[in-house]
C-alpha cells in the first residue's frame, strides 16, 4: 500500500495573525496542537486545544505552498458551510480567506479512520452514513458544478493511454484498452444524471468512527451534483482497493454501472500518475498508480465476464 499523505505545515508554521485569528473563532488561547496525517494538502490539519479545554481541527493553507490546494479550501469552505446540521459531517466554527491564507475552522471530531483492510461493521457504518446524505442532500443544497464536468478529462485517461501507452502498463489492460475505454465512456455517461450533491472523494482517509460505531465524512473540497448512487460506488472502489467486501455496498446497484465507474477511475489514475508530483504532495503520483493497479483485477474478472 502507498499511503495518502502530502508534506504538511503545522499549527506553529502560521504567522502569529493567523493563529490568532483561529484563537478569536474557537474562544480561547491554543495551548496544544497535534498534526494529523494523511490527505494530500500541504496545509495545516490540526486536532486544537484551548486552555479552557475547546476543541477544534483547524485546516489552513496559502497559495504559495499550492496554488490548488489553496483552491480547494475555498471550494471546501463553501460547501461544507452549505451541509445541513443533522447530516454525518463535521459542524463549521468559522472560516476567513485574507488572500493569502484560507482557514476553515471545524468541530473536532471524536474518532478514527476505518480501518483498512475494510471490516464489514465500518463497511456498514459508512453505507448507512451515505445513505442519510444522499436523503438528506437530493436535491444539492447548493450550486456546485456536475460531476461529469470534473471527470470528463479523467475519465479519457485510457484514450492517453493508447495513444502514448507507458512501457510498464499492464499486459492485460494493454490488451484490452478498447474494452477500457469503452468502460470508461459508459461509466461517464451513467454519471451524467442526479442532483444529488455527493461528496466524490470517499475514501477510508476521509471518514471518522466514532466511539458508538457511527461515521462522518470529511474533506469536502469535491462536492458535486451526481446520481444518488455515486458515493456509494466511490466506497465499493476504496473497499475493493484496500481491501475488504465490497458485495456489501454495491447490492442492488446496477453491476455493469460499478464497473464502468471502476473503470474510469481507473485509466485516470494510471495516466496521471505519470505525471511529475504537484508541489508538496511528493506521494500522490505513486498513490494514484497504486490504486490503479488495484483495480485491475476486478476490471478482469468483471470484463471478461
Amino acid at each position: 500500500m502507498v499511503p495518502a499523505a502530502g508534506t504538511r505545515i503545522g499549527w506553529a508554521d502560521l504567522p502569529i495573525g493567523v493563529r490568532e485569528q483561529i484563537e478569536g473563532i474557537i474562544g480561547g488561547r491554543v495551548v496544544e496542537a497535534v498534526s494529523q496525517a494523511g490527505g494530500f494538502s500541504p496545509g495545516t490539519a490540526d486536532r486544537v486545544l484551548t486552555g479552557d479545554g475547546r476543541r477544534a481541527f483547524v485546516k489552513a493553507v496559502t497559495p504559495a505552498l499550492n496554488e490548488r490546494s489553496a483552491e480547494l479550501a475555498r471550494q471546501e469552505t463553501r460547501i461544507t458551510a452549505a451541509l445541513p446540521g443533522h447530516v454525518p459531517a463535521p459542524r463549521v466554527l468559522g472560516s476567513f480567506d485574507d488572500g493569502d491564507w484560507v482557514v476553515l475552522v471545524l468541530e473536532d471530531v471524536d474518532g478514527t479512520h476505518p480501518r483498512t483492510p475494510w471490516v464489514e461493521t465500518e463497511i456498514d457504518a459508512a453505507v448507512t452514513a451515505l445513505a442519510q446524505l444522499a436523503d438528506a442532500l437530493t436535491p444539492a443544497p447548493l450550486a456546485v458544478p456536475a460531476v461529469t464536468e470534473v471527470l470528463t478529462e479523467g475519465f479519457a485517461g485510457w484514450q492517453r493511454l493508447a495513444a502514448d501507452p507507458p512501457a510498464d502498463l499492464d499486459p492485460w489492460a494493454a490488451g484490452h484498452l478498447p474494452e477500457l475505454i469503452a468502460a470508461a465512456e459508459l461509466g461517464l455517461a451513467a454519471s451524467d444524471t442526479g442532483d444529488t450533491l455527493a461528496h466524490c472523494d470517499i475514501r477510508a482517509d476521509n471518514m471518522l468512527v466514532r466511539p458508538d460505531g457511527r461515521l462522518v465524512i470529511v474533506d469536502w473540497p469535491w462536492g458535486a451534483t451526481a446520481p444518488v448512487w455515486f458515493d456509494r460506488v466511490l466506497l465499493a472502489l476504496n473497499i475493493t482497493v484496500h481491501g475488504g467486501d465490497p458485495e456489501r455496498v454495491i447490492a442492488g446497484l446496477d453491476r455493469r454501472i460499478v464497473t464502468d465507474v471502476f473503470a474510469g477511475f481507473a485509466g485516470f489514475f494510471r495516466d496521471i500518475s505519470r505525471l511529475p508530483p504537484p508541489p508538496g504532495l511528493p506521494s500522490v503520483r505513486a498513490f494514484q498508480r497504486w490504486q490503479a493497479d488495484e483495480l485491475l483485477p476486478w476490471l478482469r474478472r468483471e470484463l471478461g465476464s
